[in-house]
């Protein structure tokens, strides 16, 4: 499969771009970017050949992954499905559910396969975690909480990501922390939002199974009080996320892995349009 890297930031230098080049599976034949010069220097970083137009890339190659702020990836995928071209993109989907739902419709209506990145979902030991929480079942509750310190000195590579500034915690680990609620619990049927200082949100949310869970988000915590915490509690007891660290290029492969496999994934186009939805319908009611 020749696919094709649209993006030339952080993201696509530190794990898209490492793992589409390593992958046995796939070729990483072009890359574009927003700056040419950019897009040059990644290219060269991984063997590829840099495109100056974005529809010629995709012209050119069997799938897109998309490394762009989620303003930008939806129009583009939305673009390269229609053209017949697989997707793997990343999270959030778009910046609106219009957004969102073009993607979706365009999947649908082309047939080609879509891989949306939920980084945790791609992590071995986490996505087996996750299978025996929702085997399980029994739960009455739980918590997905994302305290990022994103945009201290040094803090982060994406410190300076417009897109994330502008969205806070809701939109870039509010994602995250819905990829793991909701295929343990079901879908949201009801949810609340409140500010926290900064960026902070706390969401509380009503799923289709009767459970309810909470989720506090944010990209300005303190460095010291930065960290993951996932739990559910049910008729089994209390299941505590194990965390651990994991190398993000090791769960994008796994992505790749997904896309270049015949059966569909559960963390395809639909489920980013409906994880966007939720997302919108907290934006509005934080107002």
């Amino acid at each position: 499969m020749r696919v094709g890297l649209l993006g030339t930031g952080p993201w696509a230098r530190l794990a898209h771009g490492p793992a589409l080049a390593a992958h046995p599976g796939v070729e990483l034949a072009g890359v574009w970017g927003r700056r040419p010069e950019a897009a040059a220097e990644v290219a060269g970083q991984f063997g590829a050949r840099a495109y100056a137009d974005p529809d010629a890339l995709i012209a050119d190659v069997d799938a897109v992954a998309i490394a762009l702020p989620p303003a930008l990836q939806a129009p583009l995928a939305a673009r390269a499905a229609r053209a017949g071209r697989h997707l793997l993109l990343d999270k959030p989907l778009a910046a609106t559910v219009a957004g969102a739902r073009e993607v979706a419709a365009a999947v649908e209506a082309s047939g080609v396969r879509s891989v949306v990145f939920f980084t945790l979902r791609f992590d071995g030991p986490t996505s087996d975690w996750l299978a025996e929480q929702a085997a399980a079942g029994g739960w009455f509750t739980a918590r997905a909480d994302w305290y990022g310190a994103v945009f201290g000195p040094g803090a982060s590579p994406f410190a300076d990501s417009p897109w994330r500034k502008e969205k806070g915690g809701l939109w870039d680990v509010g994602p995250h922390a819905l990829s793991v609620l909701l295929p343990v619990l079901g879908d949201v049927t009801d949810l609340a939002a409140a500010h926290g200082p900064g960026d902070t949100v706390h969401l509380t949310l009503r799923h289709d199974s009767g459970a309810s869970s909470t989720a506090a988000l944010t990209l300005t915590a303190p460095p010291a009080a930065a960290g993951v915490c996932v739990e559910f509690r049910g008729t089994h007891g209390v299941a505590t996320y194990p965390g651990g660290e994991f190398a993000a290029t090791d769960a994008y492969a796994r992505a790749i892995d997904a896309l270049t496999s015949a059966e569909p994934h559960a963390c395809d186009a639909r489920f980013g349009l409906r994880v966007t939805e939720i997302l919108a319908k907290a934006e509005e009611l934080l107002g």
